[in-house]
């Protein structure tokens, strides 16, 4: 009986897929309730979760590929794909009202400005500090500090290697976890009480999870001012990484 069920959840990985992430978050809601009374949103106990089963997998099995070397699990790596994730990109983009997004004004877009390049500058001083030189591995990896989407869509259009890709998608799950865990404990320093003031810290912050996350453990009623202009970081990322950015870190390595 446990094999055929075993053989069943290989063959429809997908759906075992969706499964596991469900579990996940249902328990990170409960942990985040019961064990930290909301102030570590369960997004980002989430995320160590499954960064936490990612390194199990490849220990496990000796592969490259985390959890999914493990065959019952395989459908993550479809579910986690470039497939998925690009109709994430379009969905979100379908959801944002141009007639909504002009009440951020003026102070709304620069804060998107400013949360798109501070971010990159920062990524590309580590990459750099770490050891890379060429402008191809540095701009992923600056892209990746600005989302963990934007990293691998400029990675991608520019050529790098899957793992400075990888690299660009750590690096923005880390300033996501840091975004999530901060944002309540800094909110009355920063004076996150009003819609004006999420709307400037989402498009500062930039990452929509860590974003989302981190105002609804400190006010669910300024989530979506924070999200609207955090939205944008990731069509203005992906525009702007492989072609502004990369242009400029060229020009800049000779």
């Amino acid at each position: 009986m446990v094999d055929l069920l075993l053989k069943d959840l290989t063959s429809l990985g997908l759906i075992t897929a969706f499964a596991l992430i469900a579990l996940i978050m249902w328990l990170s809601t409960k942990l985040s309730k019961y064990l930290t009374r909301g102030r570590v949103h369960a997004s980002a106990i989430a995320i160590v979760i499954g960064l936490i089963l990612a390194w199990f997998g490849g220990f496990v099995t000796g592969g490259q590929k985390g959890i999914t070397d493990i065959s019952l699990f395989a459908g993550i790596g479809l579910m986690g794909g470039a497939m998925l994730r690009d109709f994430a990109i379009v969905a979100t983009a379908f959801e944002v009202q141009a007639t909504e997004a002009k009440k951020a004004g003026f102070i709304g877009a620069l804060s998107l400005l400013l949360g798109t390049i501070l971010p990159f500058i920062v990524g590309c001083i580590f990459a750099w500090i770490f050891g890379y030189r060429d402008a191809v591995s540095i701009t992923t990896i600056g892209a990746g500090a600005v989302t963990y989407i934007v990293g691998p869509v400029t990675g991608a259009a520019i050529g790098a290697s899957s793992d400075i890709m990888a690299l660009s998608i750590a690096t923005g799950l880390v300033k996501a976890i840091c975004v999530m865990v901060s944002t309540p404990m800094t909110a009355k320093f920063m004076g996150l009480d009003n819609p004006r003031s999420a709307m400037i810290f989402g498009g500062l912050a930039g990452t929509v999870s860590g974003v989302s996350a981190g105002l609804a453990a400190t006010d669910r009623r300024l989530v979506p001012y924070g999200a609207l202009t955090a939205t944008f970081h990731t069509g203005l990322g992906c525009l702007m990484g492989p072609t502004v950015l990369f242009f400029a870190v060229k020009a800049l390595l000779g």
